[in-house]
């Protein structure tokens, strides 16, 4: 992936409303990396050339130029390019902002008018944190504002000033996002305790109340959803899989597939090869 970013200061902004963090602008290459993931903040993206498909755990559908997609934060996502037709984005990351309309934490808008005024928003943007004038935070700002206000006119986005839904502990939303961004890794209980400043018997209660799963069952969960893309996609051996996803054995990641799907994972591949 071709990956511009430039991060945002926090000197100036208020104790309340949304923020702009960041802004990137991103382009397919061969090292993309189709990984669910999460960020603390919620994210905007703005298409702006080729094709592909946006993905949470429990939707895929396709994206194209004009459309923008609005990302609640800790939702997991990914995005998929077309390979004849490299996907193109420019994303902002807010904090205290959220989007009401999906029920999964996102929402898809399609842009019929006022696109061109919100690329030259996002365009200003880019030179203004790029250059890193004085008074160029602001200037960043006040865009932002801009572009919510004009994204705000539409009925499909139903934006929120703050990220809707119940708030989870910080030390659990941390560890959740830690093992939806690094679930391949060799990922253990005392480890995530150890990086939460928390007790790991503590952890695992506190985990479970705000999640209604334990730490490792969530890690399970997610290597089993990403197991589904790699069964239905990819010729890997079923070994080579379990090896991908962290998993100490085939045996072992055979056992968690078929307590999770009810089947095994070659009948899965089975009944879903595309």
């Amino acid at each position: 992936m071709s990956n511009q970013q430039y991060t945002l200061p926090r000197e100036g902004t208020s104790s309340s409303g949304p923020h702009l963090l960041y802004i990137s602008r991103a382009q397919y290459r061969q090292d993309w990396n189709s990984s669910l993931h999460t960020h603390s903040c919620a994210e905007l993206f703005f298409i702006t050339g080729g094709h592909g498909r946006f993905r949470t755990r429990r939707e895929d559908f396709s994206v194209a130029i004009h459309d923008i997609v609005i990302v609640n934060a800790a939702v997991p996502h990914t995005e998929v390019s077309q390979m004849d037709s490299p996907l193109e984005y420019i994303v902002l990351g807010v904090e205290r902002l959220g989007t009401l309309a999906g029920a999964e934490g996102y929402t898809l808008v399609h842009l019929l008018e006022g696109w061109e005024e919100l690329m030259g928003c996002l365009r200003l943007m880019f030179q203004e944190a790029a250059r890193t004038l004085p008074g160029y935070g602001e200037v960043c700002r006040n865009l932002l504002e801009v572009v919510l206000i004009r994204l705000g006119r539409q009925r499909d986005a139903a934006l929120s000033g703050e990220a809707p839904g119940p708030h989870a502990s910080r030390e659990c939303e941390l560890v959740r996002r830690y093992i939806d961004n690094h679930f391949k890794e060799n990922l253990h209980l005392n480890q995530l305790a150890e990086m939460a400043h928390l007790n790991k018997y503590y952890l695992a209660h506190a985990f479970r109340r705000e999640f209604g799963v334990s730490p490792i069952n969530y890690l399970i969960s997610r290597r089993i959803e990403e197991s589904r893309l790699l069964l239905r996609e990819t010729d890997h051996t079923l070994s080579l899989i379990a090896q991908i996803l962290g998993f100490s054995s085939l045996s072992y990641f055979s056992q968690c597939f078929r307590r999770v799907e009810g089947i095994s994972p070659l009948e899965y591949r089975r009944r879903n090869r595309t």
